[in-house]
């Protein structure tokens, strides 16, 4: 079983969390349990969305996540948590693939995780996430990126074909197919 953790924080923008039926809905045409999904914070707490969603969290702790995904959100473009990145640090040494929606890139180049990588964000942040971090390759038409370990997404969206790409990488195209053709 893959476990998958969706890293949250306060005003994060709730329509990150699209990617998350991806991986239930892989369950659920596999007829068994293929992923397990856990929404993760600091400290465990139920956060709020940007639209008001309120969403129950586990903490950060020292379990292992095969697969982590950090989602985006107009709060962190400046600066995310320290224990945010503190936690990013740390996990990317032991998952083996982390990722970001949207503008949940600018959280991974904080982390130091994007350095001389190619990534993508949201259009309407690409420019910013360049000049502020010169040492990644901004490609901006691109509707996700995968460099290495290193997974990042454009808009909302963009993330549930990130999701998909994960499934199809994950289990093949048979499975991740049908999910696809529904959107």
């Amino acid at each position: 079983m893959t476990s998958v953790a969706f890293v949250v924080f306060e005003g994060f923008q709730s329509m990150a969390l699209a990617a998350m039926p991806v991986f239930e809905y892989a369950n659920v045409s596999a007829g068994e349990v293929l992923y397990e999904v856990r929404v993760l914070s600091e400290d465990g707490r139920t956060l709020r969305a940007s639209g008001g969603l309120s969403v129950g969290t586990e903490a950060f702790d020292a379990r292992v996540f095969d697969t982590v995904i950090v989602v985006g959100g107009d709060s962190i473009v400046e600066q995310a948590p320290a224990a945010l990145l503190t936690y990013l640090r740390g996990s990317v040494n032991t998952a083996r693939r982390t990722a970001s929606i949207c503008s949940g890139a600018f959280v991974l180049a904080q982390a130091g995780l994007l350095d001389g990588r190619r990534a993508t964000t949201h259009w309407a942040y690409a420019r910013e996430l360049q000049a502020r971090f010169p040492s990644i390759k901004v490609e901006e038409d691109r509707i996700f990126v995968v460099d290495g370990s290193i997974w990042t997404s454009a808009g909302m969206t963009a993330g549930i074909d990130l999701a998909l790409a994960m499934v199809e990488k994950d289990h093949g195209a048979e499975l991740a197919g049908p999910w696809r053709r529904n959107w």
